[in-house]
């Protein structure tokens, strides 16, 4: 079962929207499984997890478009065009 939920929570945050987002969410899965394997508690996955998110937030914003933003329809879609 803990494998299911590591294998769930390692491939999840693929699915996110930008890069930013992607960023973020691999950060926090891999810095909480690297945190956890290093301490063996989960305190120092929480904090592996914080480190990592904010980590892969501004990894994964320096590879955006600068000047563009991702916008949602309202069927879901989502497009890049000039922020406004």
């Amino acid at each position: 079962m803990k494998k299911i939920i590591l294998a769930v929570a390692l491939i999840a945050p693929l699915a996110a929207c930008t890069a930013t987002e992607r960023g973020a969410g691999i950060g926090a899965a891999s810095g909480a499984v690297i945190g956890g394997v290093a301490t063996g508690n989960v305190r120092g996955a929480a904090v592996g997890a914080a480190v990592g998110g904010v980590a892969g937030a501004l990894i994964g914003n320096s590879q955006e478009r600068s000047g563009y933003c991702v916008y949602r329809d309202r069927y879901g879609r989502t497009y890049e065009a000039r922020c406004r």
